[in-house]
């Protein structure tokens, strides 16, 4: 078990460099975008007065370097600092958006894990039969689209039906079963994107273990296809199939920018697009941060799981 610990310590510390690393590129990124940040938000009518008075107060005066240090002090302590657009601190901005994001990736995961997993177990059970073609049919057209592009698929054929509310508009007083109703769109968009991913790996990873000896036996002792799936295969099969399934789950939360913006819901996507328009540099730097540690954290999560799914990882001899 000491093993176990000694690895995740070092995931712990590779993570910590990597989003070390992504914060200078989030810093350095918004750095060199275009313009005078303080001109743009008072206007080209400001004073040059007025333009250096503002930039003093948001330390736009101060080196870089200084800047980039007080910035990720005041990250690393959960203080992100006051937003521009409306002088708000932007750790109040951040907590109702990322708990609506952390729903509708729930939502969909809630969805799209089961019945990924369903779909790959069948798939690789009737192989080369017309319901695995179908299945990796549907699955690589739904590669094929982009996430807009079945967003508004769906709009057009569930909500301008009356089906689904074409905008998933949630607030406080939205009750549970409301939230459900109103977000089943944005959450089918998701599931249908990354379903196919998983669906793929677990077809691939089953049909793998079927040519090992400890298989070919049980199939000459006469065991049911679906128990020697079940049973035998899909247990070994659980380290690149807990991989992939954690990659998509980061991607339900870090790549739903499209799909609240299609959707207009409150989430972290739509605050970044919205503080982008606004140049809002503080809540974009905050936002992209929390996306990139949501990333890191879930890929520590699937080399954990993968790692105690098979004993092998951690005694290779």
């Amino acid at each position: 078990m000491s093993k176990i610990w000694i690895m995740i310590a070092k995931r712990l510390g590779l993570g910590v460099l990597t989003l070390f690393a992504i914060s200078i590129i989030i810093f350095l990124a918004t750095e060199l975008l275009p313009g005078d940040l303080a001109r743009s938000i008072l206007g080209q009518s400001a004073t040059e007065e007025t333009v250096a008075a503002f930039q003093r107060e948001l330390g736009l005066d101060q080196p870089a370097h200084v800047r980039y240090a007080q910035w990720l002090w005041g990250a690393v302590q959960g203080d992100f600092g006051t937003s521009l657009a409306n002088r708000r601190p932007i750790a109040d901005l951040i907590g109702t958006r990322l708990a609506n994001t952390m729903f509708l990736a729930i939502y969909a995961a809630a969805i799209a894990v089961p019945l990924s997993l369903i779909l790959g177990i069948m798939a690789a059970l009737f192989r080369n039969t017309w319901f695995d073609r179908g299945a990796n049919a549907v699955a690589l057209s739904a590669i094929s689209f982009p996430e807009f592009f079945v967003a508004y698929i769906l709009i057009f054929v569930l909500a301008q039906s009356g089906l689904f509310p074409s905008m998933a508009r949630i607030d406080s007083t939205t009750t549970f079963a409301d939230a459900l109703y109103k977000t089943f769109l944005p959450a089918l968009t998701l599931t249908l994107v990354v379903t196919a991913h998983m669906m793929r790996m677990t077809r691939a990873a089953i049909i793998n273990l079927l040519a090992s000896p400890y298989i070919e036996m049980a199939q000459l002792k006469g065991m049911p296809p679906a128990r020697i799936i079940l049973v035998h295969a899909l247990p070994n099969a659980l380290a690149p199939i807990i991989t992939v399934i954690a990659l998509n789950l980061a991607y339900l939360i870090t790549g739903v920018v499209v799909v609240e913006a299609v959707f207009v819901y409150p989430g972290l996507g739509q605050l970044m697009v919205d503080s982008v328009s606004k140049r809002d540099i503080p809540v974009v730097q905050a936002v992209a941060l929390i996306f990139a540690a949501a990333y890191v954290l879930l890929n520590l999560l699937a080399d954990v799981l993968a790692t105690l799914s098979n004993p092998r990882l951690i005694h290779p001899k």
